[in-house]
């Protein structure tokens, strides 16, 4: 399926490396034009952003942000919308960070730190596109949980516990404000081979391929084409959905 974002713009955070990077591509590659977001890493992302420029000029943003700061994420999305790319169509809330431990030894700074990335990062940023995203005839909002979100996870109390609430946010995201053509669904990915995922070593490879049912991680661009496809206007009557990419992991 062509899937054609000609005159979208969108706005992924934590687009700079990982599945993000492959998100701000693929939108790219569709024809949409693309502001994302970077944390850390600058020197990473600038070099991503340049090489993405000469595929695509003047098609590209990179913005440093901290999207647990309120404040900065609304400044972000105002500089945004009045950039030559043009105001926001759709949002991708791909940042996200994780503190794994037992529960027994997580402290409460990597509950808190975990907390306010990953889910006041993802209201922040909802919260400040969301006047502008229903004045406009669709809008589109993507959340990126996680299946941690939909099963336990041991060690990850409180990245699970942040990607579970995304998708209930989701859900009344999109009940709130579907009367707006404002279409919010979430992806939840399972083990997708990233930079983290590279530096495992080859026996814990081998078990995570044992465990799912199709015997391979998920690549970034197979999370990447179903955000894609959730930002055009095949999906217009598809909102508070949960889209499970994870191989039959949580069969």
């Amino acid at each position: 399926m062509r899937i054609d974002l000609t005159d979208k713009h969108f706005l992924v955070t934590g687009g700079g490396r990982g599945i993000g990077k492959a998100i701000v591509y693929q939108l790219l590659s569709s024809g949409a034009s693309v502001s994302f977001t970077y944390n850390h890493g600058k020197e990473t992302a600038e070099l991503f952003l340049k090489n993405l420029l000469e595929q695509f000029p003047e098609k590209a943003a990179l913005y440093q942000a901290d999207i647990k700061d309120e404040d900065q994420s609304k400044a972000l999305v105002d500089q945004i919308e009045k950039s030559s790319l043009g105001p926001l169509y759709g949002l991708i809330n791909n940042a996200g960070i994780t503190a794994d431990a037992p529960f027994f030894s997580m402290t409460t700074d990597m509950w808190k730190d975990v907390m306010n990335t990953n889910l006041n990062g993802t209201y922040f940023l909802s919260k400040a596109v969301i006047k502008s995203f229903i004045r406009k005839k669709n809008s589109k909002i993507i959340n990126i949980s996680s299946v941690s979100g939909v099963r336990g996870a041991v060690g990850q109390a409180n990245y699970g516990a942040t990607k579970a609430a995304i998708i209930s946010l989701t859900k009344t995201l999109a009940l709130e404000f579907a009367k707006f053509n404002l279409q919010v669904n979430a992806i939840a990915p399972g083990f997708i081979d990233t930079e983290m995922v590279a530096n495992m070593n080859e026996q814990d490879k081998k078990k995570i391929h044992q465990m799912i049912p199709m015997k391979r991680m998920g690549t970034p661009g197979e999370v990447a084409d179903l955000v894609v496809f959730l930002c055009s206007e095949n999906t217009n009557y598809m909102t508070g959905q949960t889209f499970i990419i994870d191989g039959g992991l949580t069969l």
